[in-house]
């Protein structure tokens, strides 16, 4: 479902200086641009549910405690064209109220216009699950979006 709702919608991207990192209501997606010619013999990533750590070519992109925790056995990267690792974790807290707000503790931290549109995109994935029928890719919304938007689950259908 989330694959399809990105696809429609589009990724709100956190910029850092070695790429940038996004999230769904599932996932954190990260992107690490690299040499030219990188192999992924050169390459050393450790994933862990709460850790993180990058080494290309001897020497470390990142390291450290992940903003939130993920699925250890689920995460995977990837090098593509010799220049570009990706990077997938899957959160252990899928709600949309899990808009992490950093990739790690303290640091790659979105600012507050990139947080308040990750937001947004994770409360409209939220209300898309919920309204299959309908399509939020193109929607806006304001107000009560904080902490995955407002609770309709004490309404009657």
């Amino acid at each position: 479902m989330s694959v399809h709702f990105e696809e429609r919608s589009g990724v709100i991207p956190c910029k850092t200086p070695w790429g940038n990192w996004s999230q769904t209501m599932e996932e954190v997606f990260i992107e690490v641009n690299v040499p030219h010619g990188t192999s992924s013999k050169e390459v050393k990533c450790n994933l862990a549910s709460k850790q993180i750590e990058l080494h290309v070519k001897g020497q470390q992109v990142f390291k450290g405690k992940l903003f939130g925790s993920t699925v250890a056995d689920e995460g995977m990267w990837t090098l593509e064209d010799k220049c570009l690792i990706r990077i997938m974790l899957m959160k252990t807290n899928r709600e949309a109220g899990n808009c992490w707000s950093s990739l790690l503790e303290g640091e790659y931290c979105a600012d507050a216009w990139v947080q308040d549109q990750m937001q947004k995109k994770l409360t409209l994935e939220r209300f898309q699950r919920e309204n299959p029928g309908f399509d939020f890719s193109g929607a806006d919304i304001s107000g009560n979006f904080a902490g995955g938007g407002p609770d309709f689950s004490s309404l009657q259908k």
